[in-house]
């Protein structure tokens, strides 16, 4: 595909693609920032590389895609609160989004998607998997289609924040946000269905017990990051990653024990999910 000097390959089958001719730091065209729009809810993320951006000019870009959610949880980036720091120090053997999710499920309307910026990678590791909620829902059989179809889940922040177990975090006491949303999502913009639950922060179906949740979200879980429906990201220095938290799942690699890795990552506000 191709627009112009801008190119987009996909990254994987399902999900992702990178858009290379594209200087992130200088304000979008209208015909530029649509493009990655149509792009982002297309593919679930898109991938830039070779970028240079300041503080000021990765809020920017943001703000050209909707209202920027300032992270409760999360330490910022001195002087922006608009950025929040996703680290790993060398000492540190645990990192930030090391597990199957998508960001703020538990808020009533759901952000739309992250930016996140590579400032410090180590040499080797440290990659970032995606998983398309599209093609999850698309593999399902007729008949749980149905079933799904019916179903509402209950999303928190509550077992996640609310207890300080990491001093990259904050406000546990902030942490008591609980949102009902469909198990299956029309997706606002491109209008597919999309498998809506996940292992970070789901806890079970509305009207059901956890014991009664458990075994079909637990199947959901493992058919969801099934190869074929996902990608991997090796990050660079400069690269950035936008992802759409309603068509996607990620998961941070935590495989470069010694090492540092600095991002910063931006969250957009979303809208509430119908069915």
């Amino acid at each position: 595909m191709r627009s112009n000097t801008i190119q987009i390959r996909p990254a994987g089958a399902s999900v992702g693609a990178e858009i290379t001719g594209v200087d992130l730091s200088e304000p979008l065209t209208g015909v530029l920032r649509d493009t990655i729009k149509r792009t982002l809810a297309d593919r679930g993320v898109v991938f830039f590389r070779d970028q240079t951006l300041t503080p000021e000019q990765h809020i920017g870009l943001a703000r050209q895609f909707g209202d920027i959610n300032v992270n409760r949880f999360f330490s910022n980036a001195e002087g922006y609160p608009e950025i929040a720091l996703v680290v790993k120090e060398p000492h540190q053997t645990k990192n930030i989004g090391g597990g199957w999710h998508t960001d703020h499920s538990y808020d009533v309307e759901p952000a739309l998607g992250s930016m996140l910026y590579a400032r410090e990678v180590p040499p080797t590791g440290g990659d970032t998997l995606f998983s398309s909620m599209y093609a999850a829902y698309d593999a399902l059989s007729d008949g749980l289609k149905h079933t799904l179809g019916g179903l509402r889940a209950v999303h928190s922040s509550r077992h996640v924040f609310g207890v300080a177990r990491d001093d990259r975090f904050r406000n546990a006491e902030a942490a008591v946000q609980d949102a009902v949303h469909p198990a299956v999502i029309t997706h606002p913009d491109s209008g597919r269905k999309a498998l809506y639950v996940n292992p970070g922060f789901t806890l079970r179906f509305e009207g059901w017990t956890d014991d009664e949740s458990r075994g079909l979200l637990e199947y959901l879980y493992r058919h969801a990051v099934k190869p074929e429906f996902g990608c991997r990201f090796v990050w660079q220095n400069g690269s950035l990653a936008f992802w759409d938290n309603r068509a996607t799942w990620h998961y941070a690699v935590n495989d470069y024990q010694g090492e540092r890795r600095l991002m910063h990552r931006i969250t957009i506000e979303g809208c509430a999910l119908a069915a």
